[in-house]
């Protein structure tokens, strides 16, 4: 459970080619999914992500809040409870991430990071903090700079960039990798454009960029082409549907609503 709301994100970050300034999505966006697990066969929703933007003023710029949290159902909290924040304030033309924040609550469990940009130097000032083991004693901080390579993103500022770039111009069978810091560490995550479908969404019947994910040397995504993401072909780039394969058992992601749409 702990890993549905990063493997979405996961999911959700691709890129396969330099975009352009944001013209995808504006400060007011709302987008609802449901996030469901494959429970004994069955399909079974579990959770409620939603993603939102909203404009943010600090005494020198305009920053854009993108904001993403998983909340367990309530018939499913007594089972394993779920409250997990990601956010990421970035430039609103260019996407480029100031501050980023991760919190995990999770049955118990709990994480919180968070990542600071001087990217003059490309460097991250990294807070990562946990419950000590006894959960008695308060909480355990690492705190360290974090060197990475230029381009190098948050999950959730990742997820947000692909929207503006330009997927109409990549071929049939185009692929690319990029770099994610998650955790203090860079990751390296290949993408490749499968084909353009027209899939039935909360839209209606609406034409999609399906893309599939993996992660080179890692084995947490399993299956060839089993974690696959549809994208609106739209001037927006809508992120509708998923589904992915892990370890533990595979699941999909379905959007239910969405308004503030900037197209």
């Amino acid at each position: 459970m702990k890993i549905k709301l990063t493997l979405f994100i996961t999911i959700l970050s691709l890129s396969l080619t330099f975009g352009q300034d944001n013209k995808a999505f504006k400060a007011g966006e709302k987008l609802t999914f449901s996030a469901s697990y494959n429970m004994s066969g069955i399909l079974t929703d579990i959770a409620e992500v939603k993603m939102e933007t909203s404009e943010t003023k600090t005494s020198t710029s305009t920053l854009l809040r993108l904001k993403c949290t998983a909340t367990t159902y309530s018939d499913f909290d007594s089972f394993f409870k779920i409250r997990d924040l990601y956010e990421s304030y970035v430039n609103p033309k260019t996407i480029t991430p100031y501050l980023y924040n991760r919190e995990i609550n999770e049955g118990g469990y709990y994480k919180k990071v968070k990542y600071k940009y001087n990217h003059k130097k490309n460097l991250v000032n990294s807070l990562i903090r946990k419950k000590t083991k006894n959960n008695k004693s308060g909480f355990w901080d690492q705190k360290k700079n974090v060197k990475i390579n230029y381009g190098t993103r948050d999950i959730v500022s990742t997820i947000y960039k692909i929207r503006t770039l330009d997927i109409h111009k990549a071929p049939i069978g185009a692929s690319d990798t990029f770099t994610v810091l998650f955790d203090n560490k860079e990751t390296k995550f290949s993408f490749k454009l499968l084909a353009k479908e027209t899939i039935n969404t909360v839209f209606g019947k609406k034409e999609c960029f399906k893309l599939a994910i993996s992660v080179p040397g890692n084995n947490v995504l399993k299956g060839s082409n089993s974690n696959v993401l549809w994208l609106t072909a739209d001037a927006n780039k809508i992120p509708v549907f998923a589904k992915f394969k892990i370890a533990v058992g595979s699941g999909e992601l379905k959007l239910k609503s969405a308004t503030g749409l900037k197209n």
